[in-house]
């Protein structure tokens, strides 16, 4: 009888050592994600590699651990895995937000634009957009100094007067989006290039440098605009939709880590138009790692200690 005395209460001290442990592990579940482990996705260009960076090293530096799971890959993509729950976060553009994820109308105004997109992803799928940055990463047309000046080009209803004696280089979507060629003709009026150039992103600026072409599809926060001193076409008429980024974020992990929202909101009003090109091209331009431009820039702008 004793022997079984003696092993019943060793099975029960390892029955209430088991339980303390679960019920630790799952009451430290908030924990481990209050100040605990966020992932963090990006897309796969040059600038979200470079935001994606940001995102991680501010988290970091408030006290969260970090997964980096950076280079997803396009929209489509990147959304999946916030909807999945394969990341928590990643950078987004409201006018892509708009156009292609929510399949709304194009509109030029900034507020209205982030309050639909935020109100859509509440709605539709339980995510949550943080504060806007001001700079605009939006679709632009772009001319060298020396052809803006040979053909007294400053707006794009003065390059439409004139686009049969223009050739235009350009990604094989711009033939396609709404706020592309299809945007410019609706908005604009019916016109044809005297060429079009359908190229891989890299290759646009090389084509416009090389003198292959007078104008080139930009991005707002394209690094070689400021670095070549670039005219950008005055959009006169309105047809681009802005392009802000923000972060979005699963509703689940602010629900756990409330803290993402106050250390993401704080570095969104450091990122403005030349802040974007000049650090785009730091990487696109002197063949820097976006890793590396990234901390730089946190460090000068005093989200981390210098090390």
């Amino acid at each position: 009888m004793k022997s079984i005395r003696r092993l019943l209460t060793l099975f029960s001290l390892v029955l209430l050592t088991a339980l303390m442990v679960i019920a630790c592990n799952s009451n430290s579940g908030g924990n481990d994600n209050a100040k605990g482990l966020v992932r963090v996705g990006s897309k796969d260009f040059t600038e979200q590699f470079i935001l994606g960076e940001m995102y991680a090293l501010v988290l970091e530096n408030s006290g969260f651990k970090v997964e980096r799971k950076l280079n997803l890959g396009g929209t489509p993509v990147a959304q999946a895995g916030l909807i999945s729950g394969e990341i928590d976060l990643y950078p987004e553009y409201t006018g892509t937000a708009l156009l292609t994820v929510l399949k709304e109308p194009t509109n030029s105004d900034r507020q209205q634009v982030y309050d639909t997109v935020a109100q859509g992803y509440k709605d539709r799928f339980n995510l949550i957009w943080l504060d806007p940055a001001p700079m605009n990463n939006s679709q632009a047309l772009a001319m060298t100094q020396e052809k803006a000046q040979q053909y007294s080009i400053q707006t794009i209803s003065d390059m439409v007067a004139k686009a049969d004696q223009l050739t235009i280089v350009s990604t094989p979507e711009f033939q396609e989006r709404e706020d592309s060629l299809p945007g410019l003709k609706r908005v604009y009026g019916d016109f044809n290039f005297k060429k079009l150039i359908p190229v891989d992103p890299g290759l646009r600026y090389p084509a416009l440098f090389g003198g292959e072409a007078d104008v080139v599809e930009a991005f707002g926060t394209d690094g070689q605009i400021s670095a070549n001193n670039l005219v950008v076409l005055e959009d006169d008429k309105g047809l681009f939709p802005p392009y802000q980024v923000a972060p979005v974020v699963r509703q689940e992990a602010l629900d756990v880590a409330p803290g993402i929202r106050d250390a993401l909101n704080a570095l969104a009003p450091k990122l403005t138009d030349e802040t974007m090109r000049r650090l785009n091209y730091e990487v696109d331009g002197n063949k820097r790692e976006a890793a590396e431009v990234a901390k730089e820039f946190l460090i000068q702008a005093g989200f981390l200690q210098g090390k």
